[in-house]
């Protein structure tokens, strides 16, 4: 079986993983910083977010979008600091949590759509997606905790985690950034948070409360499972050749918890097939 090995440990609770630009970037989201680290471990501090930051992505001008969590907002990191771009409170019911930018500069969002952490209830909620200009609107509803996004390669197809339902979810992405035909790309047995596109339609899939990572086939089909010590919350394929596998990894994710006792952690692994699509 593929083992993990840490590259990055002391972290609180990290999220929104990507490979840009050459780096490792991701949300320690409990310690409200979004970091870049090398190959090596070595690790920076980009920026601070002091509604927590979640899911990122880049511009086509090369520029950082940032979902802030608790104000519902799309922040844009400029030379000169943070930028709101959208405040989606209107729009999200609550937490904004994972996005995707796609080629054009558009934002998906999603949100918790229930507190999570207050034990509610889970119920239905909405996908918002953030035009380039800032316009934000609903492209999608009764979704159940939409996670982690990819797009894929011909930017044609939109698939989201939803968590608390149990599958990927795929949409047709329009001209305009709607999204239509709904369906489901896979069923899963496990509650999928992160996900990441492979180069062979593949998604990884990390599954907080089953302790791994799995590789899922279009239809449900698991090619393939890494378990972790902890919980696996997020993955992105990545590193020079696109073939490293970096999990976001913590005890749990407790606010409290998780800023008092730091068991986040990024965990890598060389796997064969490359990434592909967005992000």
């Amino acid at each position: 079986m593929r083992t993990l090995k840490v590259l990055l440990d002391g972290l609180a609770f990290p999220e929104g993983p990507r490979w840009h630009d050459g780096k490792f970037v991701f949300s320690d989201m409990h310690a409200h910083q979004v970091l870049a680290v090398d190959m090596a471990g070595k690790s920076d501090v980009i920026c601070e977010v002091p509604a927590q930051p979640s899911g990122l992505g880049w511009l086509p001008d090369g520029r950082m979008l940032i979902v802030s969590m608790t104000d519902r907002k799309l922040m844009r990191l400029d030379r000169d600091g943070l930028k709101p771009v959208a405040d989606m409170s209107k729009l999200a019911p609550f937490h904004c949590n994972d996005m995707v930018v796609d080629a054009q500069g558009r934002a998906y969002v999603g949100n918790f759509g229930f507190d999570l952490h207050a034990n509610e209830t889970p119920r239905g909620t909405t996908l918002v997606m953030v035009a380039a200009d800032g316009v934000a609107r609903i492209v999608a509803e009764e979704m159940m905790f939409p996670n982690g996004m990819v797009i894929t390669p011909d930017g044609k197809t939109l698939i989201v985690g939803e968590t608390f339902a149990r599958r990927l979810t795929a949409f047709d992405i329009a001209a305009d950034g709607s999204l239509k035909n709904r369906r489901v790309w896979a069923e899963i047995d496990r509650l999928p948070d992160g996900i990441c596109f492979d180069a062979e339609n593949t998604i990884w899939v990390a599954c907080p409360t089953a302790s791994e990572v799995i590789r899922v086939k279009q239809g449900g089909e698991v090619a393939e499972r890494i378990k972790v010590e902890t919980d696996a919350f997020a993955c992105m394929l990545g590193g020079p050749d696109g073939r490293t596998l970096f999990v976001a990894t913590a005890a749990n994710s407790d606010p409290e918890k998780c800023a008092a006792n730091r068991t986040g952690r990024i965990e890598i692994t060389h796997v064969e097939v490359p990434r592909a699509g967005l992000p």
